[in-house]
Protein backbone atom coordinates (compact mmCIF):
# COMPACT_ATOMS: atom_id res chain seq x y z
CA UNK A 1 0.00 0.00 0.00
CA UNK A 2 0.98 3.61 -0.49
CA UNK A 3 1.76 6.16 2.22
CA UNK A 4 -0.94 8.41 3.66
CA UNK A 5 0.81 11.40 2.10
CA UNK A 6 0.67 9.84 -1.37
CA UNK A 7 -3.09 9.32 -1.04
CA UNK A 8 -3.50 12.90 0.16
CA UNK A 9 -1.46 14.18 -2.76
CA UNK A 10 -3.53 12.12 -5.19
CA UNK A 11 -6.77 13.56 -3.81
CA UNK A 12 -5.33 17.05 -3.63
CA UNK A 13 -4.36 16.91 -7.28
CA UNK A 14 -7.76 15.45 -8.21
CA UNK A 15 -9.51 18.34 -6.45
CA UNK A 16 -7.29 20.86 -8.24
CA UNK A 17 -8.24 19.25 -11.54
CA UNK A 18 -11.98 19.54 -10.88
CA UNK A 19 -13.55 21.33 -13.82
CA UNK A 20 -15.77 23.93 -12.19
CA UNK A 21 -17.47 26.59 -14.33
CA UNK A 22 -16.29 30.18 -13.96
CA UNK A 23 -19.80 31.59 -13.86
CA UNK A 24 -21.83 32.36 -11.85
CA UNK A 25 -18.81 33.63 -9.93
CA UNK A 26 -20.74 33.92 -6.65
CA UNK A 27 -21.63 30.22 -6.86
CA UNK A 28 -18.30 28.65 -7.82
CA UNK A 29 -15.72 30.98 -6.27
CA UNK A 30 -16.79 30.07 -2.72
CA UNK A 31 -16.48 26.38 -3.65
CA UNK A 32 -12.94 26.89 -4.93
CA UNK A 33 -12.12 28.90 -1.81
CA UNK A 34 -13.46 26.28 0.58
CA UNK A 35 -11.87 23.33 -1.21
CA UNK A 36 -8.57 25.20 -1.06
CA UNK A 37 -8.57 25.56 2.73
CA UNK A 38 -6.70 22.31 3.18
CA UNK A 39 -7.57 19.68 5.76
CA UNK A 40 -6.30 16.13 6.03
CA UNK A 41 -8.79 14.79 3.45
CA UNK A 42 -9.37 11.84 5.73
CA UNK A 43 -12.56 10.55 4.10
CA UNK A 44 -11.34 10.29 0.50
CA UNK A 45 -8.09 8.78 1.73
CA UNK A 46 -10.16 6.09 3.46
CA UNK A 47 -12.01 5.41 0.19
CA UNK A 48 -8.74 4.93 -1.68
CA UNK A 49 -7.32 2.74 1.06
CA UNK A 50 -10.49 0.68 1.29
CA UNK A 51 -10.22 0.02 -2.43
CA UNK A 52 -6.52 -0.85 -2.38
CA UNK A 53 -7.06 -3.47 0.30
CA UNK A 54 -8.72 -5.55 -2.42
CA UNK A 55 -7.41 -4.07 -5.69
CA UNK A 56 -3.89 -2.79 -6.38
CA UNK A 57 -5.19 0.06 -8.56
CA UNK A 58 -6.71 2.48 -6.07
CA UNK A 59 -7.21 5.10 -8.78
CA UNK A 60 -10.41 3.30 -9.83
CA UNK A 61 -11.95 4.70 -6.62
CA UNK A 62 -11.03 8.31 -7.44
CA UNK A 63 -14.56 9.46 -8.32
CA UNK A 64 -16.02 7.86 -5.19
CA UNK A 65 -13.28 9.43 -3.08
CA UNK A 66 -14.09 12.81 -4.57
CA UNK A 67 -17.79 12.27 -3.92
CA UNK A 68 -17.29 11.75 -0.17
CA UNK A 69 -14.91 14.71 0.06
CA UNK A 70 -17.30 17.00 -1.79
CA UNK A 71 -20.22 15.80 0.34
CA UNK A 72 -18.19 16.40 3.49
CA UNK A 73 -17.35 19.94 2.41
CA UNK A 74 -21.01 20.59 1.57
CA UNK A 75 -21.95 19.56 5.09
CA UNK A 76 -19.22 21.72 6.64
CA UNK A 77 -20.34 24.86 4.78
CA UNK A 78 -23.91 24.34 5.97
CA UNK A 79 -22.84 23.38 9.51
CA UNK A 80 -20.81 26.58 9.78
CA UNK A 81 -23.87 28.63 8.83
CA UNK A 82 -26.05 26.85 11.41
CA UNK A 83 -23.38 27.18 14.11
CA UNK A 84 -22.54 30.77 13.14
CA UNK A 85 -18.89 29.67 13.17
CA UNK A 86 -16.34 32.38 12.32
CA UNK A 87 -13.46 30.07 11.42
CA UNK A 88 -12.90 26.85 9.51
CA UNK A 89 -9.37 25.44 9.28
CA UNK A 90 -8.05 28.73 10.55
CA UNK A 91 -9.72 30.81 7.83
CA UNK A 92 -12.97 32.71 7.43
CA UNK A 93 -15.99 30.51 6.87
CA UNK A 94 -17.88 30.94 3.58
CA UNK A 95 -20.84 32.73 5.17
CA UNK A 96 -18.46 35.17 6.86
CA UNK A 97 -16.46 35.87 3.70
CA UNK A 98 -19.58 36.14 1.50
CA UNK A 99 -22.97 35.64 3.17
CA UNK A 100 -25.30 32.87 4.31
CA UNK A 101 -27.29 32.71 1.07
CA UNK A 102 -24.11 32.25 -0.95
CA UNK A 103 -22.98 29.55 1.49
CA UNK A 104 -26.26 27.65 1.22
CA UNK A 105 -26.28 27.65 -2.56
CA UNK A 106 -22.58 26.84 -2.96
CA UNK A 107 -23.01 23.96 -0.53
CA UNK A 108 -25.98 22.69 -2.50
CA UNK A 109 -23.90 22.76 -5.69
CA UNK A 110 -21.16 20.73 -3.97
CA UNK A 111 -23.71 18.08 -3.03
CA UNK A 112 -24.93 17.82 -6.63
CA UNK A 113 -21.37 17.50 -7.94
CA UNK A 114 -20.76 14.72 -5.40
CA UNK A 115 -23.66 12.74 -6.91
CA UNK A 116 -22.30 13.38 -10.39
CA UNK A 117 -19.07 11.66 -9.38
CA UNK A 118 -20.90 8.51 -8.25
CA UNK A 119 -22.85 8.50 -11.51
CA UNK A 120 -19.61 7.96 -13.49
CA UNK A 121 -19.44 4.27 -12.45
CA UNK A 122 -21.01 1.40 -14.34
CA UNK A 123 -24.63 0.61 -13.46
CA UNK A 124 -23.83 -2.47 -11.33
CA UNK A 125 -21.51 -0.45 -9.08
CA UNK A 126 -23.89 2.50 -8.93
CA UNK A 127 -26.55 0.07 -7.68
CA UNK A 128 -24.30 -0.80 -4.73
CA UNK A 129 -22.77 2.61 -4.05
CA UNK A 130 -25.82 4.82 -4.30
CA UNK A 131 -27.99 3.18 -1.58
CA UNK A 132 -25.02 3.32 0.82
CA UNK A 133 -24.27 6.94 -0.04
CA UNK A 134 -27.94 7.94 0.19
CA UNK A 135 -28.43 6.27 3.57
CA UNK A 136 -25.26 7.88 4.90
CA UNK A 137 -26.21 11.33 3.58
CA UNK A 138 -29.60 11.06 5.25
CA UNK A 139 -28.05 9.92 8.55
CA UNK A 140 -25.61 12.86 8.46
CA UNK A 141 -28.61 15.21 8.11
CA UNK A 142 -30.40 13.43 10.95
CA UNK A 143 -27.29 13.77 13.11
CA UNK A 144 -27.09 17.48 12.40
CA UNK A 145 -30.77 17.93 13.28
CA UNK A 146 -30.30 16.03 16.54
CA UNK A 147 -27.31 18.24 17.32
CA UNK A 148 -29.48 21.32 16.86
CA UNK A 149 -32.34 19.78 18.86
CA UNK A 150 -29.99 19.14 21.76
CA UNK A 151 -29.25 22.87 22.03
CA UNK A 152 -32.72 23.50 23.48
CA UNK A 153 -32.93 20.35 25.58
CA UNK A 154 -31.71 20.01 29.15
CA UNK A 155 -32.14 16.25 29.46
CA UNK A 156 -29.79 14.88 26.77
CA UNK A 157 -28.26 11.55 27.78
CA UNK A 158 -24.76 10.40 26.92
CA UNK A 159 -26.25 7.53 24.88
CA UNK A 160 -28.27 10.02 22.83
CA UNK A 161 -25.15 12.09 22.29
CA UNK A 162 -23.18 9.06 21.06
CA UNK A 163 -26.01 8.25 18.64
CA UNK A 164 -25.96 11.82 17.37
CA UNK A 165 -22.20 11.94 16.70
CA UNK A 166 -22.35 8.50 15.11
CA UNK A 167 -24.75 9.85 12.50
CA UNK A 168 -23.31 13.34 12.20
CA UNK A 169 -19.65 12.30 11.91
CA UNK A 170 -18.84 8.61 12.11
CA UNK A 171 -21.09 7.02 9.47
CA UNK A 172 -19.40 9.02 6.71
CA UNK A 173 -16.05 7.49 7.64
CA UNK A 174 -17.59 4.03 7.49
CA UNK A 175 -19.26 4.84 4.18
CA UNK A 176 -15.97 6.11 2.73
CA UNK A 177 -14.21 2.84 3.51
CA UNK A 178 -17.09 0.62 2.39
CA UNK A 179 -17.44 2.45 -0.93
CA UNK A 180 -13.76 1.87 -1.59
CA UNK A 181 -14.05 -1.80 -0.66
CA UNK A 182 -17.06 -2.24 -2.97
CA UNK A 183 -15.17 -0.70 -5.89
CA UNK A 184 -12.19 -2.93 -5.06
CA UNK A 185 -14.45 -6.03 -5.28
CA UNK A 186 -14.32 -7.10 -1.63
CA UNK A 187 -16.74 -9.62 -0.20
CA UNK A 188 -19.78 -8.34 1.70
CA UNK A 189 -18.53 -9.33 5.17
CA UNK A 190 -15.18 -7.57 4.81
CA UNK A 191 -16.83 -4.47 3.37
CA UNK A 192 -19.15 -4.33 6.39
CA UNK A 193 -16.31 -4.80 8.87
CA UNK A 194 -14.46 -1.96 7.18
CA UNK A 195 -17.60 0.13 7.61
CA UNK A 196 -17.70 -0.75 11.33
CA UNK A 197 -14.01 0.10 11.66
CA UNK A 198 -14.70 3.51 10.17
CA UNK A 199 -17.72 4.18 12.39
CA UNK A 200 -15.91 3.30 15.62
CA UNK A 201 -12.83 5.23 14.57
CA UNK A 202 -15.13 8.16 13.77
CA UNK A 203 -16.68 8.03 17.23
CA UNK A 204 -13.23 8.08 18.81
CA UNK A 205 -12.22 10.93 16.51
CA UNK A 206 -15.25 13.04 17.43
CA UNK A 207 -14.70 12.53 21.15
CA UNK A 208 -11.12 13.63 20.59
CA UNK A 209 -12.49 16.72 18.82
CA UNK A 210 -14.68 17.46 21.84
CA UNK A 211 -11.60 17.27 24.05
CA UNK A 212 -9.49 19.43 21.75
CA UNK A 213 -12.21 22.08 21.55
CA UNK A 214 -11.58 22.73 25.24
CA UNK A 215 -7.88 21.93 25.63
CA UNK A 216 -6.16 22.49 22.26
CA UNK A 217 -3.59 25.11 21.32
CA UNK A 218 -5.49 27.68 19.20
CA UNK A 219 -2.60 27.95 16.75
CA UNK A 220 -2.65 24.22 16.06
CA UNK A 221 -6.38 23.50 16.25
CA UNK A 222 -7.63 25.78 13.47
CA UNK A 223 -10.97 26.43 15.16
CA UNK A 224 -12.08 28.63 18.02
CA UNK A 225 -10.92 26.94 21.23
CA UNK A 226 -13.74 26.87 23.76
CA UNK A 227 -16.32 27.35 21.02
CA UNK A 228 -18.47 24.47 22.24
CA UNK A 229 -18.58 25.91 25.75
CA UNK A 230 -19.45 29.37 24.43
CA UNK A 231 -22.27 27.91 22.30
CA UNK A 232 -23.56 25.70 25.16
CA UNK A 233 -23.05 22.65 22.93
CA UNK A 234 -24.01 19.33 24.45
CA UNK A 235 -20.62 17.63 24.12
CA UNK A 236 -19.52 14.44 25.83
CA UNK A 237 -17.51 16.52 28.30
CA UNK A 238 -20.46 18.70 29.33
CA UNK A 239 -22.88 15.77 29.61
CA UNK A 240 -20.35 13.78 31.63
CA UNK A 241 -19.84 16.80 33.89
CA UNK A 242 -23.58 17.03 34.55
CA UNK A 243 -23.67 13.29 35.22
CA UNK A 244 -20.82 13.50 37.75
CA UNK A 245 -21.58 16.91 39.29
CA UNK A 246 -22.90 17.47 42.79
CA UNK A 247 -25.77 19.90 43.40
CA UNK A 248 -23.49 22.91 43.77
CA UNK A 249 -21.53 22.12 40.60
CA UNK A 250 -24.75 21.55 38.66
CA UNK A 251 -25.96 24.98 39.72
CA UNK A 252 -22.64 26.50 38.67
CA UNK A 253 -22.86 24.86 35.24
CA UNK A 254 -26.38 26.18 34.82
CA UNK A 255 -25.31 29.69 35.80
CA UNK A 256 -22.30 29.59 33.49
CA UNK A 257 -24.52 28.64 30.56
CA UNK A 258 -26.05 32.13 30.92
CA UNK A 259 -22.74 33.93 31.49
CA UNK A 260 -22.18 36.80 29.04
CA UNK A 261 -18.46 37.27 29.64
CA UNK A 262 -16.97 34.60 27.39
CA UNK A 263 -13.63 34.30 29.16
CA UNK A 264 -15.36 33.86 32.52
CA UNK A 265 -17.69 31.29 30.99
CA UNK A 266 -14.96 29.16 29.39
CA UNK A 267 -12.65 29.30 32.41
CA UNK A 268 -15.51 28.54 34.79
CA UNK A 269 -16.62 25.44 32.91
CA UNK A 270 -13.02 24.27 32.51
CA UNK A 271 -12.51 24.62 36.25
CA UNK A 272 -15.46 22.31 36.92
CA UNK A 273 -14.14 19.86 34.33
CA UNK A 274 -10.83 19.81 36.20
CA UNK A 275 -12.51 19.19 39.55
CA UNK A 276 -14.46 16.26 38.08
CA UNK A 277 -11.53 14.82 36.07
CA UNK A 278 -13.66 15.12 32.92
CA UNK A 279 -10.79 15.23 30.44
CA UNK A 280 -9.47 11.85 31.59
CA UNK A 281 -12.95 10.32 31.59
CA UNK A 282 -13.57 11.56 28.05
CA UNK A 283 -10.24 10.12 26.94
CA UNK A 284 -11.18 6.74 28.43
CA UNK A 285 -14.41 6.72 26.40
CA UNK A 286 -12.53 7.80 23.29
CA UNK A 287 -10.06 4.95 23.71
CA UNK A 288 -12.95 2.49 24.20
CA UNK A 289 -14.23 3.19 20.69
CA UNK A 290 -10.72 3.19 19.30
CA UNK A 291 -10.07 -0.33 20.63
CA UNK A 292 -13.33 -1.60 19.10
CA UNK A 293 -12.27 -0.07 15.77
CA UNK A 294 -8.98 -1.95 15.91
CA UNK A 295 -10.87 -5.19 16.62
CA UNK A 296 -13.08 -4.56 13.57
CA UNK A 297 -10.01 -4.15 11.41
CA UNK A 298 -8.44 -7.30 12.84
CA UNK A 299 -11.47 -9.39 11.81
CA UNK A 300 -11.10 -8.57 8.10
CA UNK A 301 -9.88 -11.57 6.12
CA UNK A 302 -6.75 -10.07 4.57
CA UNK A 303 -3.12 -10.12 5.63
CA UNK A 304 -1.83 -8.00 8.50
CA UNK A 305 0.62 -6.41 6.08
CA UNK A 306 -2.22 -5.04 3.97
CA UNK A 307 -3.99 -3.76 7.07
CA UNK A 308 -0.95 -1.91 8.40
CA UNK A 309 -1.53 1.35 6.46
CA UNK A 310 -5.04 1.60 7.93
CA UNK A 311 -3.56 1.08 11.39
CA UNK A 312 -1.03 3.81 10.62
CA UNK A 313 -3.83 6.13 9.50
CA UNK A 314 -5.81 5.42 12.67
CA UNK A 315 -2.76 6.33 14.76
CA UNK A 316 -2.27 9.44 12.63
CA UNK A 317 -5.87 10.61 13.09
CA UNK A 318 -5.83 10.01 16.83
CA UNK A 319 -2.49 11.74 17.29
CA UNK A 320 -3.64 15.28 16.54
CA UNK A 321 -1.77 17.99 18.41
CA UNK A 322 -3.36 19.15 21.63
Amino acid sequence: MNSIVSYQNFIGKSIEELSLPKQPKQLYEPIRYFLGLGGKKMRPVLTLMGCELFNSDYSIAKEAALSVELFHNFSLIHDDIMDEAPLRRGHETVHEKWNSNVGILSGDALLIIAYQKIATYEPELIGKLLPLFNQTALEVCEGQQLDMDFESRNNVSIDEYIHMIKFKTAVLLGCSLQMGAIIGSSNTKDAKELYNFGVNLGLAFQLQDDILDVYADQNKFGKQVGGDIIANKKTYLLLKAYEEANTSQTEQLNQLSEEKDLKTKVNGVKSIYTDLDIKNKAELKMNEFYEVALANLESISISSTKKQPLLDLAHFLMGRDS
